[in-house]
């Protein structure tokens, strides 16, 4: 992917250097402006995040978040540890504040704790695609990067957004749940039909 990215970039330099230098020279500083602001502005921002999140981790209010969310974590990931619990519960905790990126290192904290299956370590697991799956919905009560952004390029109403963002969320991160599981259940199906006729041909 990033090779096809490296190759539009090119060809894009290359046909406004052709029609217009002066434009394209104008164009690039003016877009590594905008890259560095955005940069510092989110370095902020989840620098705030993350430090939180690293207190709340040290001083052992992690786990009793961890404690919080449980009945809905085990439901939807049966039969993971408590660390495992626990990183899920953080990733959650982001998403709801729309900390997508600072999500990330939970998200991959929680799937190098979770059991794999035996037969096939390398192929994730049903608990792994419904992590990706509500990493991806990413449901969230407060976006708080959105507002942030807004609120620095001078929205008069940074989180003039907040309720289609809820009712967004929410229906795709169901929707993504419901997904995972109804196909989770086909696949189960599907396997068990092919080992009884694997047993049964055997048996013949």
């Amino acid at each position: 992917m990033s090779i096809v990215w490296l190759i539009i970039m090119l060809l894009s330099v290359a046909a406004l250097l052709l029609s217009d230098p002066s434009a394209a020279l104008e164009a690039m500083i003016t877009g590594a402006n905008g890259a560095v602001s955005l940069a510092l502005t989110l370095v902020a921002l989840y620098g705030i995040w993350l430090g939180l999140f690293e207190a709340l981790e040290s001083t052992g209010v992690a786990d009793r978040l961890a404690r919080l969310l449980r009945p809905a974590v085990r439901r939807l990931f049966p039969g993971e540890n408590a660390e495992t619990e626990k990183y899920v519960s953080m990733n959650i905790s982001a998403n709801l504040l729309g900390l997508g990126n600072a999500a990330t290192p939970m998200a991959i904290n929680a799937v190098r704790t979770m059991k794999r299956d035996p037969v096939r370590s390398a192929v994730a697991t049903t608990n792994m695609i419904m992590l990706v799956v509500i990493s991806a919905t990413s449901l969230q009560i407060f976006p708080s990067t959105v507002v942030s952004l807004r609120a620095a390029h001078g929205s008069a109403n940074p989180a003039d957004f907040l309720l289609p963002c809820i009712v967004a969320t929410v229906s795709s991160t169901i929707v993504g749940i419901a997904g995972v599981k109804l196909l989770s259940k086909a696949m189960t199906a599907i396997a068990k039909r092919r080992a009884k006729r694997k047993k049964t041909g055997s048996a013949a």
